[in-house]
C-alpha cells in the first residue's frame, strides 16, 4: 500500500474508501443497512483506513453507519483517519459548529481526521465559514480543514483564510474528468504541498478503453486498477473509490502498488 503525506508529513492512504451511497443517496434508505454494514466491515478487514463521508450522503445516516462499522469491527479508532464534510446551505458560522457536533454524534466520535467544505456558496462568506472551521481546530474536534469541488481562486481563497494548512481539495478528477486539472488545481497542489482527493474516480466506460486495457494487460490488472494507478501515480493525488464488493475493495486497493511506466503514464496521460 503506498501513502502520501498531509502538510504536517502525516501518512495518509493513497487509495481510501468513499461511502457515497452507502446508507442511502441524498436520504437514508434503511433497506440496505445490511449490505452497507457488509461493505464497510469488508472494507476495514481488508487494511482500507482512510474513511471519507459527509453529513449529506444519506442524510447523514451513512455516518451512523460508518462509525457502527468501526465499532463493530473492534477497531482501534486511533488507527483510522475519518474525513466528513458540511453542506453548502450549513456554511454559516454557528451553522458549521452543529454541523460538526451533528457529524461527531453520529460517528461516535470525539474528533474529525479531516473536516471540509463539501461544495462552496457563494451566498455565505468563506471568511465566517472559516472563523468556524478554525474554531473547531482550536478546540480539537478536528484535526485538518480542506474543501472540496474548489477552483482554483477559491482554493487560494481558502488557504489565506485557514489558520492551519489547507490539507485537501477533493475534486471529480479521472482519466475521463479533468475540468478542475485545467483549472490549474493540480499543479497548484502538488506546487503547495496540498493533497488533491479524486472522487468519483473509474468512469472506464467513457474513456478509450481499448489503451486502458493494453496497458492493463501488461500488469496482469483490470482497466479499473490501471485508471486508479494512474491517478496515485501522480504527486500529491490521492483517490477514495467505494465499492460493496469485497473482491472489487480488494482490487481497488491493490492498484496502488501498480508501477505505470513513464511510456504508460503518457500513454494514459492522453486519453478524455
Amino acid at each position: 500500500m503506498k501513502y502520501d503525506t498531509l502538510p504536517n508529513n502525516e501518512p495518509i492512504q493513497k487509495i481510501g474508501f468513499g461511502t457515497w451511497q452507502i446508507g442511502g443517496t441524498a436520504s437514508a434508505d434503511r433497506s440496505q443497512d445490511t449490505r452497507g454494514l457488509a461493505a464497510l466491515r469488508s472494507a476495514i478487514e481488508l487494511g482500507y483506513t482512510h474513511f471519507d463521508t459527509a453529513e449529506y450522503y444519506a442524510d447523514g445516516h451513512c455516518e451512523e453507519l460508518l462509525g457502527r462499522a468501526i465499532r463493530e469491527t473492534g477497531m482501534d479508532r486511533d488507527r483510522l483517519f475519518i474525513t466528513s464534510k458540511v453542506s453548502p446551505e450549513h456554511l454559516r458560522a454557528a451553522d458549521v459548529l452543529l454541523a460538526c457536533e451533528g457529524s461527531l454524534k453520529r460517528l461516535g466520535m470525539e474528533r474529525l481526521d479531516m473536516y471540509l467544505i463539501h461544495w462552496p456558496n457563494r451566498s455565505i462568506p468563506l471568511e465566517e465559514t472559516f472563523r468556524a472551521l478554525n474554531q473547531l481546530v482550536a478546540q480539537g474536534k478536528v484535526r485538518h480543514l480542506g474543501v472540496s469541488n474548489f477552483d482554483l481562486a477559491l482554493l487560494k481563497q481558502a488557504q489565506a483564510l485557514c489558520e492551519t494548512p489547507i490539507a485537501t481539495d477533493q475534486i471529480h478528477y479521472s482519466i475521463s474528468e479533468r475540468s478542475f486539472i485545467r483549472d490549474g488545481v493540480l499543479a497548484y497542489c502538488q506546487e503547495n504541498n496540498i493533497l488533491l482527493t479524486a472522487y468519483s474516480p473509474v468512469k472506464v466506460g467513457q474513456v478509450k478503453a481499448g489503451a486502458l486495457q493494453e496497458v492493463a494487460t501488461a500488469h496482469k490488472a483490470s482497466p479499473y486498477q490501471v485508471a486508479l494507478a494512474w491517478l496515485v501515480q501522480q504527486p500529491k493525488v490521492i483517490t477514495i473509490p467505494m465499492s460493496f464488493d469485497p473482491q472489487h475493495q480488494a482490487e481497488n486497493l491493490q492498484a496502488a502498488d501498480i508501477l505505470l511506466s513513464e511510456a504508460e503514464m503518457r500513454q494514459l496521460d492522453g486519453l478524455r
